[in-house]
Parts: structure tokens; sequence; C-alpha cells
């Protein structure tokens, strides 16, 4: 066992350790093995920050801001050119000076996570890092793919690839260049934004992804995580930007993420409506039941208030979730879909309530022809999203006039758009559940 492995089983004891008995296990360390212990990356890391095992060609690390996904290259980089003199490695940044200013001097970069007595130097006019070892690694820009046609390296960092101004020629000519020997492998840490050639590496079969949040980096300060994600939870941006998600824009879709965005709202102080709207499941086998609830406010906007939807559960479990969804908000009105189960939809959720004022609709066009009047309330501003529903907002985003271009069922758009239709102008109202 190696001074530095037995220094790990030290530090994964410390979570368990009163504050006493770490001073007495590191207080007993010299200057060399605290050095060992603090420069030994794999004990620090998350699993996503280290190298997966396997026959990989990309390793993409698909990362939120502040994951540490500049710290797992560098360390990454650095490991392999400590092994190896000879290496040739490129350095691919949005810009040069962004290869230098994050990839290189950055907090998390190659100077930075240097060990003890490593030399590292960067050459801005060669744009070129020469390692103690003899290892080179040399800088480009994914604003000039150019430079990538001709030179040849063993391996390849690339940072932040969703903002290279041409990603698919950069990285073309980047792959068409790794050919010095077998072997040959490229790391690409990026926050997630949906251009072409990201998506086509997530679904590459040569490809190990590795994802992480913000929240996942345990040596972030906790007041700013906290605050970041009271701001952006469940939002575009914090679903990208601090989540890591790859979120995606369909090509005609009747919602799009701005639009999403834009009619982002607060719940309004008072509700003259509310309606829960019910995608019953096709089958009795535990599909999902889409149950959205909405509400029209004194302002006359209509709000989408909760997505209550259930998977899993047998006819009499997603009724009962209907019914407490409705006694939730004091709906005055449950409007179910019966174009699956006909009358017995209806049976189904009186037989758990009687008193609950179902109104039982069919509908006679495709689901996307049936949202187009609800996407029009939205981009009218006369419909909002009283916060933040990321999985209904997948579905939404997916579906098109032709339909739905997305995985699985937009079990949770059609409720919501008959819940929307159903606040429509010209719509009487039953009488409200009350509140327990």
């Amino acid at each position: 066992m190696s001074a530095a492995e037995a220094l790990l089983g030290a530090m994964h004891r410390l979570a368990g350790m009163s504050a006493a008995d770490r001073v007495w296990v590191f207080g007993g360390l010299t200057v060399p093995q605290m050095q060992t212990l603090l420069e030994y990356w794999p004990g620090w890391a998350d699993e996503a920050q280290l190298a997966p095992a396997g026959d990989w060609r990309t390793w993409l690390i698909l990362a939120g801001r502040g994951f540490g996904k500049t710290r797992a290259g560098a360390e990454w980089v650095s490991e392999l050119a400590r092994r190896d003199g000879g290496l040739k490695i490129a350095l691919v940044g949005a810009t040069i000076g962004e290869v230098e200013r994050v990839m290189v001097y950055g907090e998390s970069g190659l100077k930075a996570v240097a060990r003890f007595g490593e030399i590292v130097r960067w050459f801005p006019s060669r744009a070129l890092v020469r390692f103690g070892s003899g290892a080179q690694a040399f800088a480009y820009s994914g604003a000039n793919p150019e430079a990538l046609r001709g030179p040849q390296h063993n391996f390849a960092w690339c940072d932040e690839l969703a903002k290279w101004a041409y990603p698919q020629k950069t990285w073309d000519n980047l792959m068409l260049g790794m050919r010095v020997r077998a072997g040959a492998r490229a790391l690409v840490t990026t926050t997630p934004k949906p251009v072409p050639l990201l998506k086509a590496l997530v679904a590459a079969k040569d490809t190990a992804l590795s994802r992480g949040r913000m929240e996942d980096n345990v040596n972030l300060p906790g007041d700013f995580v906290g605050a970041m994600t009271g701001l952006y939870a469940g939002t575009r941006l914090g679903r990208q930007e601090l989540d890591g998600e790859l979120i995606e824009e369909v090509e005609g879709a009747l919602w799009t993420r701005a639009l999403t965005e834009k009619c982002r709202a607060s719940v309004p102080p008072t509700l003259s409506r509310v309606v829960v709207g019910v995608d019953p499941p096709a089958s009795a086998s535990g599909d999902a039941c889409g149950i959205v609830v909405c509400g029209l406010g004194s302002d006359g906007i209509g709000y989408v208030l909760a997505d209550h939807t259930v998977a899993g559960l047998s006819p009499e479990g997603w009724a009962r979730a209907v019914v407490a969804a409705a006694e939730a908000w004091g709906a005055d009105r449950v409007v179910v879909e019966t174009n699956q189960g006909g009358e017995m939809v209806e049976s189904i959720l009186r037989s758990v309530d009687s008193a609950l004022p179902v109104r039982p609709v069919r509908a006679r066009y495709g689901k996307g022809k049936r949202a187009e009047p609800v996407a029009a309330f939205f981009e009218a501003g006369k419909a909002k999203f009283a916060g933040a529903f990321p999985a209904l907002e997948d579905e939404l985003c997916a579906l098109t006039s032709g339909g739905y271009d997305g995985p699985g069922s937009p079990d949770r758009a059609d409720a919501m758009v008959w819940a929307m239709v159903e606040l429509s102008p010209g719509r009487e109202r039953g009488p409200r559940i009350r509140r327990l």
C-alpha cells in the first residue's frame, strides 16, 4: 500500500471523527506526508471527476457550474503528462485567452494542481504549456478550427465545448489529428447547451458520460449554493447551469424554453376558479396519470399552480391522488379525458368521492391541435406558470402541431391543456371543494 493510499484511509474516516480525533490523526503526520495527502486527487475527488474505466474514446463531463469540471480536466492532463514525457496534448477552449485564463492559470487550472516542485510553464507567444516531464500541451481556439488542421496529438482536453464558435469543424479537425499513437482519447468538460455536436457525443457508443451538479461540490460555500438554488431551481437556467442537464429544443414546438421563462410568475393573491386537469392512464397496469392544477386569477390570467402527476398506481390509487389534489386546492371542477376508459374513468373517480365535480371530456383532435389555442394563451400573456414545473415544461416543449416529439407520453401536458381550456371564457363555475 502506498503512502497516499494509507493516508486516504485516514481521510475517509474524517466524517465520523470528532475535532479532537482529527487533530490526533493529522497532527502526527510529517510535512511530506501531509503534502502527499493534499496532492492525492483520487482521495478528494467526486467519482464523476475521475476517469471512468472501460474502452472509451471520449470522456464527456456534462455538469453544472461549480461542480469541478476544470479541476477534473487539469488533474487528468497533469497525470498524463506526469507519466509520459513524450506526450503531445491539445488544450481547446472557446478562445486562446480562455485556455490561458481558465485551463492554465485558473484557480483549478494546470498550474494550480501541479504538485510541490513540479514545473508547469506557459509560453504565451507559442500558446504552449511545457511540463517538467517534457510533455507538451498546445492551446487552440474553438473560434479557429483551421489551426487544428495538421497538428497531431495523443490526448485532448476540450473545455466548454458548447461555447465554441465552430464546434463541429473544430472537433472534426481535432479528431483527425489524434493519430500519434494508439489509445488516443479526449476529455470534454462543459456546461450543457443543445448544440448538435454535444447531443451527438452524448449518443455516441464510444463516449463515457459523467454528470454532476453544483450542489455535489462539497467545497463550495453552502450559502452560495443555497442562494443559487433558491433563485434558479427548476428553471431552464438552473437545470442547465446548476444541474448540468442537456435541455433540448424541438423544432416547431408550440412552447419554447424562452416562452416558458417569459411566462413564469408568482401565484396571484386571489383565484376566482381552480380546475384540476386529468389525463388518465391508457391501461390499468400502472401507467402515468397526468394531474395538473390550474387557476384563474383575479387579473384574468390562467395560472399553472401544481403538478400532482403520479405513476405506477392502480386505478383506485391515481383516483385518490386526483381527489387529494382537488381537495388541497379547493377545486370547483375536475376535467378528465375519457377517450381511453369511457364512462369507467368517471366511475372510478366517483367511487372515491361521489361529490367530486367531474366534467368528462372527449378529444376530437390530436394532442398538438388541442394544445395550439392554449399555447396562444401563453404567447399572449393570458396564461403563466406560477413557479417551475420541469417535467411538465419538458413535455410542453416537445409538443408540435403535428403531435408529440418527446419520450414517453405527454400526460402532464394533456392534463394542463384540459384544465386551461376549462378556464377559458364562457365556461361556467361549479361548486368549490372546501379544504378540510
